[in-house]
């Protein structure tokens, strides 16, 4: 017979990926006495979207992704996005050296390594882009020791596999910045959440599925059931965030806030090519990005990417985009059809219309054929042979639909927090930059759903310790950006190349 249990707790946290372990560790690092549950429905942690294997491992700095930089209208480069993306990274990586620093997780060799990020184009039209971009991101201080060039020789230095076999006459450019990291999102995540369990008050259910949520004197009541034995628990809470990937969004609409109303989401499945040849792969040290085809969603820009994926030297190419129905990896076929509600259907459908080449260009890459793939793949290494790379399937992103009162609804490529106007429930929607920003998003969720002691003077000390520049804009201030980059580095081990 099935056991039903009740336990109150001060915070519920849904989903074991880099958000919740993120939120967590942040808490207990605020107020180690807090209570906190976290629900998972598979069998380990960092099993979805933060896997190594799912996401692209940059750390996003905006170095080398081009869709956060812009040509306007009048032909001039907008940077304010990448300004932004880059004080969110240089924000976790100072809480993550916070936390190497004072023993509280293992040693960051396992999960951040240092790697150039470079930009490649070619043909006039992206060449005169890239020019523009590296000009006008030499204005901010937190893009300095950019290199720029569209010498062949050079550029041939830097990424041999990239210039192997192109056309002396080919127009190309290249922009390179050695300040770039590979992060292993899902051993970060693991490691967050070991250090965590070892905590006092803080409890991980695995194989435990949220089948509803609701708010009873002000306090949510968190149904769990047991995946295995079907027991049955309620977890009670004054707080609960949802961290749960493409998942966050069924689990949102259950709680019924205001809040909730009008937002649907846009499932996108992700394919990579793995290199299986390990000449090739030594031959290779860089991530490369380029610029996304017409029509296409962001996480879809190509890059060639070296990783380091359980502890072995990686290289792949992709992702490649494909349609799909289902919010996970291991969801059902079916998570799209039932998030379809009342209160969002009309924002979903003129999104639906206003995206119609984006759902073509979906499909259209569920019918690439390995030969089109491969095509693909010598845009950027021209040399490629098809019996060195073989398929490998990355993680699903569920794009965030929101309502739009002049467009009815529109179709939003990046990472949105849902909360509650009490700031007594919240969920994090979307996709990148996501991971790489995890720190600077569950500060401001912390500031948002905890105002009261967020602005107390003792928290306010700890989140300055373990975040240097916490309250400064780091894109405003040079010596802050040095001063931190070189404390983080040297923590972090990032001042050496690994080759």
């Amino acid at each position: 017979m099935a056991n039903r249990t009740t336990k109150e707790t001060d915070v519920i946290l849904i989903g074991a990926g880099i958000m919740s372990a993120t939120l967590a560790m942040l808490l207990k690092q605020l107020n180690p006495s807090i209570r906190i549950e976290i629900v998972e429905r598979l069998d380990s942690a960092a099993a979805e979207s933060s896997d190594a294997w799912n996401n692209a491992g940059t750390g996003h700095s905006a170095f080398c992704e081009l869709n956060y930089t812009p040509e306007k209208e009048d032909g001039t480069i907008d940077i304010s996005k990448a300004i932004k993306i880059a004080e969110s990274f240089e924000v976790s990586k100072q809480f993550w050296a916070y936390l190497v620093a004072n023993q509280v997780i293992e040693l960051p060799d396992s999960f951040i390594k240092p790697i150039p990020h470079m930009s490649f184009v070619w043909g006039e039209k992206n060449v005169s882009y890239l020019r523009k971009r590296y000009e006008t991101m030499q204005t901010c201080h937190l893009f300095e020791g950019m290199q720029y060039s569209e010498d062949h020789n050079l550029i041939r230095e830097w990424v041999p596999l990239v210039m192997e076999g192109r056309k002396s006459d080919e127009q190309v450019a290249a922009t390179k910045m050695d300040l770039g990291t590979d992060v292993n999102f899902g051993t970060l995540t693991r490691n967050l959440f070991a250090a965590l369990g070892s905590m006092e008050n803080v409890n991980l259910h695995f194989k435990h599925g949220v089948t509803n949520l609701k708010k009873k004197n002000n306090k949510w009541n968190v149904k769990v059931l047991h995946e295995e034995n079907n027991d049955l628990h309620t977890l009670i809470a004054p707080f609960v965030f949802i961290g749960a990937g493409g998942g966050s969004l069924p689990l949102l609409l259950k709680s019924k806030i205001p809040e909730s109303k009008g937002f649907g989401g846009f499932p996108v499945s992700g394919q990579w090519l793995r290199c299986t040849n390990e000449d090739v792969i030594e031959q290779h040290a860089a991530k490369v990005y380029g610029a996304a085809a017409v029509g296409s969603p962001p996480m879809s820009v190509p890059h060639l990417d070296t990783r380091w994926i359980k502890g072995k030297r990686e290289l792949l190419f992709g992702p490649y985009a494909g349609f799909t129905t289902k919010f996970l990896k291991s969801g059902s076929w079916l998570d799209l059809i039932k998030s379809i509600k009342f209160s969002n259907i009309k924002a979903m459908i003129f999104a639906g219309v206003r995206n119609l080449p984006l759902t073509k260009y979906l499909i259209d890459q569920v019918r690439l054929t390995p030969e089109a793939r491969l095509e693909a793949l010598r845009e950027y290494y021209p040399n490629a042979r098809k019996e060195d790379w073989e398929l490998a399937v990355a993680g699903y992103r569920v794009q965030v639909i929101k309502k739009h009162e002049e467009e009815g609804g529109i179709l939003e490529f990046g990472t949105e927090v849902v909360s509650a106007a009490d700031g007594s429930i919240a969920a994090l929607l979307g996709a990148s930059p996501g991971a790489s920003t995890a720190v600077s998003i569950m500060i401001d969720l912390v500031r948002k759903c905890f105002p009261e002691q967020a602005n107390s003077t003792e928290w306010q000390k700890k989140l300055k310790e373990m975040i240097p520049s916490y309250g400064k804009p780091l894109g405003k201030d040079e010596a802050l950006t040095q001063h931190v980059r070189e404390y983080t580095g040297e923590v972090l081990g990032l001042h050496q190349l690994h080759f």
